[in-house]
């Protein structure tokens, strides 16, 4: 009996797993992923040169400005750099297990290309508008800190801008409460480690709505289910 057991669950594992690379096979195969894996290391290049001209143009002896903000102002500062920066990481890996379960591979070089696309939109908005860290920041714990040279740049913010971005791909509604929640907490947060400006913050939101609606609209050949 136990046997028996035993070799119908290898048998339906084998069988999960042939379904799985069946449907990852088109996936693999087409070039949109690719083209979405390039946009997303173009987006983290961008983001670091953007922090590195920041920099440089601070140690050659220039001032980036700070701004006046009327919750910061009126808020405590905590050190809780390590849960906005562990909230907006949470949501990635909330969107693979969706994937997984939902099967929803088709999907992947959509979700790709438009992580891609928001990493590349704030690399640019930090150097066109560029502010300094607001008083009293005094940059993310580690080990996140080492994901990034230099803390610089604020406008929009990025952990906002991605985690909302995360929950507007997300079709299912469970799955969106859960992200939905997490950017909560980073929201929070952020506001409490005084890491970004309520502008940075608010931004970030419609900076990735504006993306997502400029994905859906020009950018649906990602998206393999809808071919």
């Amino acid at each position: 009996m136990a046997e028996e057991i035993t070799k119908s669950t290898k048998s339906r594992a084998l069988d999960l797993i042939s379904e799985t690379v069946s449907s990852l096979l088109p996936v693999l195969k087409s070039f949109y992923l690719y083209i979405g894996i390039i946009t997303v290391i173009a987006g983290m290049e961008m983001n670091f040169i953007s922090q590195t001209y920041l920099h440089n143009y601070l140690t050659s002896g220039n001032t980036l400005p700070l701004l006046s903000d009327l919750i910061l102002d009126k808020l405590p500062k905590y050190n809780v750099s390590i849960l906005y920066d562990v909230f907006s990481f949470i949501p990635g890996i909330i969107v693979g297990i969706y994937v997984i379960h939902r099967k929803a591979y088709s999907r992947i070089p959509y979700i790709v290309v438009m992580s891609g696309l928001i990493e590349i939109v704030r690399g640019i908005f930090i150097v066109l508008t560029p502010l300094g860290n607001p008083p009293m920041f005094e940059g993310s714990d580690p080990p996140f800190n080492g994901f990034s040279k230099y803390e610089l740049g604020v406008y929009p913010s990025g952990h906002v801008g991605s985690v909302f971005l995360f929950l507007l791909m997300v079709k299912d509604r469970s799955y969106k409460w859960v992200i939905f929640i997490c950017l909560l907490i980073v929201i929070v947060t952020l506001f409490l480690a005084h890491a970004h400006y309520s502008i940075d913050i608010l931004s970030g939101l419609f900076f990735s709505y504006a993306v997502n609606s400029f994905g859906e609209k020009y950018l649906g050949m990602f998206d393999l289910s809808k071919r």
